[in-house]
């Protein structure tokens, strides 16, 4: 079982992006900076995790460019104003990694763990079993189960998931994970 109490600088936090830190739209992509809308609370979220985490990376699947529905500089203009929010703000995100897979086989595509790997090479510090996840969906937390890290749910987007083994804690959204980790 996650025991927040346990989590220091020697812990990686892992994010998805969508529904997590940002309003999803329902089966569609966030094609540009104008339609990225930061759920309340988020970005005072991110200090207090800069605050307990140390390291803190995105871990995204973005298929909307591999069916070409937005490119790669599309989504760099994206996270380069996200990440200059969250700075201003006093939080961080060391690394963002994405996935523009369609094939749901790719090793890098939620829920397989590539992105974890991937973050590993970049980062051989991190340790899976110091590390979690925090996600919206079960592919987000069957990608933590299968890089053998502990799980978040967040009930933003989905709210009706129940209980489920993948899920080891669940929270209201980012912002009440990261008061409840701030009080542990």
């Amino acid at each position: 079982m996650l025991d927040l109490q346990r989590i220091d600088k020697t812990w990686t936090l892992f994010l998805d992006r969508d529904g997590v830190i940002n309003h999803e739209k329902k089966e569609d992509y966030i094609y540009n900076w104008e339609e990225f809308r930061f759920y309340d609370g988020v970005l005072e979220a991110m200090k207090m995790l800069n605050d307990r985490f140390g390291r803190i990376v995105m871990v995204t699947n973005q298929r909307g460019i591999g069916r070409g529905l937005m490119t790669d500089a599309d989504l760099k203009h994206i996270h380069d104003n996200m990440l200059a929010a969250m700075q201003q703000a006093g939080g961080r995100i060391d690394k963002i990694y994405y996935c523009p897979a369609k094939d749901k086989e790719d090793p890098c595509r939620k829920p397989n763990p590539g992105m974890a790997f991937s973050a590993k090479r970049d980062y051989p510090e991190i340790d899976f079993n110091r590390s979690l996840i925090v996600g919206n969906k079960l592919s987000d937390m069957n990608f933590g189960r299968n890089a053998g890290m502990h799980t978040v749910y967040v009930r933003c987007t989905h709210p009706e998931q129940g209980p489920d083994p993948a899920i080891d804690l669940a929270f209201n959204d980012l912002a009440d994970f990261a008061k409840t980790l701030q009080l542990a």
